[in-house]
């Protein structure tokens, strides 16, 4: 009776530091991510700012803007589906080259290896994201495999 007594007591209280531990990561997980969602924010506004200063937008300027709106998109997915979509990092890497592209071309306003070879990787890169793309509507995510370790139903977790 008393071994019984022990060992419900023992999983009553490893089930509650779950929990609280559970919650705790929560927490720290949305504070960074929103201090990361902030700091996006931040620089954005501070490169539009600059752009506004300089009386004109080019489109490297414009380019700069698309890769901040997917981070902030990327952001907001991991919010609703904590979930890191890495088709978003693709299309971020994608953008970064692309812009890169156009700001060397315009500075040197030549065809050079470094031109071939970054067209070369923005081409590795979307057919990546193709792959990813397919692969996860071809073989969807079995989100039972991502159960937090429980001692019961009652609180079993699913991602």
């Amino acid at each position: 009776m008393k071994q019984e007594q022990a060992e419900s007591l023992y999983r009553r209280i490893h089930d509650g530091a779950d929990i609280i531990g559970a919650a705790l990561a929560d927490v720290l997980h949305y504070l960074i991510l929103l201090a990361i969602g902030i700091a996006i924010v931040w620089s954005g506004a501070a490169a539009l700012a600059e752009m506004m200063t300089r009386g004109h937008i080019a489109i490297r300027d414009i380019l700069l803007l698309f890769i901040y709106l997917e981070l902030i998109a990327m952001i907001g997915v991991h919010f609703r589906t904590k979930h890191l979509p890495v088709r978003f990092l693709i299309y971020v890497a994608i953008t970064a080259l692309t812009r890169m592209l156009i700001i060397n071309v315009q500075a040197d306003h030549s065809a050079t290896i470094g031109v071939v070879l970054t067209a070369g990787s923005i081409l590795l890169l979307a057919l990546a994201a193709l792959v990813v793309r397919y692969g996860s509507h071809r073989f969807p995510a079995d989100h039972s495999l991502h159960v937090e370790h429980a001692h019961d139903a009652s609180h079993v977790k699913t991602y």
